[in-house]
């Protein structure tokens, strides 16, 4: 009968046979991945051809300087006004519906084709034809649509 198995000793593997197979590994890889590779050193080659390579790696040294003047030109007045604009008209977007900014839009692309439309023509619009276009319930929708508009945004510059 055979002896019990006591213990189990782990063989520990030299720092030369980790490199070794390692490399191993390495080459299968490459060996697998070699159109990809080849594609890749490709690329590479035409970015060093061009430049494009030694202006990355001066870009990489100069990482704090670039990074300085970044915030320099960031922190301009034009540039701040610009976010702030931005940070404003992103506001007043998230405020209004939008199923209403979505039927604005409509009505503003429907308008600019019917305008297209009679662009050519150079009819004079005279008072009269004025006030007849006012009963074209179109054409009334969107001034009462203006009227109520500038009455709001009237409302809301008296508030200041």
């Amino acid at each position: 009968m055979a002896t019990p198995i006591t213990s189990i000793k782990e063989k520990e593997r030299t720092p030369e046979e980790v490199q070794k197979e390692r490399i191993l590994e390495l080459q299968s890889l490459i060996a697998e991945q070699e159109q990809s590779l080849n594609k890749i050193l490709g690329i590479t080659g035409e970015l060093n051809n061009a430049g494009v390579l030694d202006a990355v790696a001066a870009m990489v040294k100069a990482k704090e300087d670039i990074a300085g003047i970044a915030v320099h030109q960031a922190s301009r007045e034009p540039i701040t006004n610009l976010i702030n604009n931005v940070m404003n008209a992103t506001g007043v977007l998230t405020a209004i519906d939008p199923a209403v900014t979505a039927k604005l839009a409509a009505s503003v692309q429907s308008g600019l084709h019917e305008a297209e439309l009679y662009r050519g023509n150079n009819d004079k619009v005279s008072l009269l034809g004025l006030m007849k276009s006012l009963n074209d319930p179109d054409i009334n929708r969107a001034i009462k649509f203006g009227l109520d508009f500038l009455k709001g945004m009237g409302k809301e510059l008296d508030g200041e």
